[in-house]
């Protein structure tokens, strides 16, 4: 029987949008999400946050959403500028949905330091 420390390490584990129960995302898998994004029609838009408030406010909007951005290395690009901006913050890409104006696609790209 266990003792429940897993269970315990579970739910105090601090894990970050729709991947954070994975292993960190390689250079090219955070790519395909990216191309997924476009091709989907979402408008992506980027948001960062320091760690230590990462969990209990809202992120700050990094720029206007990229309305009909179709180049990804734009949107890498634009990821890159605000890592190297913001270095110890998290930045997330967000796709938002037109149709249901909703969040479609949101995960964390760059981990800062906490």
């Amino acid at each position: 029987m266990s003792n429940g420390s897993e269970m315990g390490d579970y739910q105090t584990a601090q894990t970050l949008e729709t991947f954070g129960f994975l292993p960190k995302l390689s250079q090219e898998e955070v790519y395909d999400q990216i191309a997924y994004l476009v091709a989907q029609g979402l408008t992506p838009a980027i948001e960062h946050e320091h760690p230590s408030r990462s969990m209990d406010h809202y992120w700050t909007m990094w720029k206007l959403p990229f309305f009909g951005e179709k180049d990804i290395n734009n949107i890498i690009g634009e990821l890159e500028a605000c890592r190297r901006s913001y270095p110890d913050h998290h930045v997330r890409l967000i796709g938002y949905d037109n149709y249901t104006q909703s969040q479609g696609v949101s995960f964390v790209v760059y981990e800062g330091r906490g």
